[in-house]
């Protein structure tokens, strides 16, 4: 193992910085090159690169985003990108590749390990925290308290109007970031797409509140619910209420990263460099039971990971 590659792609997250900065550091502490591959897969396909070191990673630790830049690139799930993609590891003797994404990049990742022989480790760094084979994913810390802060504000002014506000958060396809969020600003109905909640049991929940006094309400909801602004005309239609929606939107991706988000890059990184000088394969590095472990990438990406219901019985037991 003599050069590694370092790539992000997906989405952004908070953190992805703190994981490009450890993993060129430690590599580097290591007698290991790294090359940073630019605006995702894109990089690879195209050779797009820039090399990285100690002093060129300085000072992006706070940063949010990332400094390799990201694009979608749904071309690459075709053969031909996949083969330039190869080529272009062997043509920089790129011997392992570090994925810094979520559940897709690592899709991605497996993908083009059967077209190389260059070795994938993948780091999860998502705001949706749905990566299999990691309790917590990069950035996810950041995302939850970025969302809790605006609606603590939000809160302010739903009391002060006594209104009902629908929060809607990220999460088009899986609810731990609504969840997360619902649970720690007190929601008084979290929605999330893997369970379902009609209209009627919402309906019932705020004139259940209003009975025992509540004259306000929060209600956090993924994006992939539904259509909340609809949702919101049809609550203020069966309650006696004044209901608002706001849409948290893409500030859930930046901003500076947390000490945990940061902490968590660095773990990681360690993990990563260290499997890849082992030559041990394709790998996931992630958190479990609060160790850093790594779990075959092919066993990572076979099956969703998946929502703690429970933590929505919590929920309703603490907004009663």
């Amino acid at each position: 193992m003599k050069t590694i590659g370092v790539v992000t792609t997906g989405g952004d997250a908070p953190g992805m910085n703190a994981a490009i900065r450890a993993v060129t550091r430690i590599a580097h502490a290591r007698g290991l090159e790294v090359v940073g591959f630019e605006r995702g897969w894109e990089g690879l396909v195209t050779n797009t690169y820039q090399k990285l070191t100690p002093r060129s990673v300085g000072g992006i630790v706070q940063l949010g985003g990332t400094i390799l830049r990201t694009v979608r690139c749904p071309e690459f799930k075709k053969e031909e990108n996949l083969q330039k993609a190869a080529q272009t590891l062997v043509k920089n003797k790129i011997d392992g590749l570090v994925v810094i994404g979520g559940d897709g990049s690592f899709r991605g990742a497996l993908d083009l390990s059967r077209k190389s022989k260059t070795q994938m480790v993948g780091i999860p760094a998502s705001i949706d925290n749905d990566v299999n084979g990691t309790d917590e994913t990069i950035g996810f810390d950041t995302a939850v308290n970025t969302a809790v802060n605006i609606i603590d504000k939000i809160r302010d002014t739903a009391i002060s109007h006594e209104r009902i506000f629908i929060v809607e958060v990220m999460g088009k396809e899986r609810g731990f970031l609504a969840l997360n969020v619902g649970i720690t600003v007190g929601a008084e109905v979290i929605l999330i797409p893997e369970q379902q909640c009609t209209l009627g049991q919402i309906v019932e929940t705020l004139k259940e509140n209003a009975r025992k006094g509540k004259k306000t309400g929060i209600i956090v909801a993924a994006e992939g619910v539904g259509d909340n602004a609809k949702l919101a005309q049809e609550l203020q239609e069966h309650t006696n209420s004044e209901v608002r929606l706001s849409i948290v939107g893409y500030a859930q991706r930046g901003g500076s990263p947390t000490a945990r988000s940061r902490l968590l890059a660095g773990m990681f990184a360690e993990k990563a460099v260290e499997v890849l000088c082992e030559e041990k394969g394709n790998f996931l590095v992630g958190l479990q039971n609060n160790s850093v472990a790594a779990m075959e990438l092919e066993k990572a990406v076979a099956r969703k990971k998946q929502v703690d219901l429970h933590l929505l019985e919590l929920a309703n037991m603490l907004a009663t």
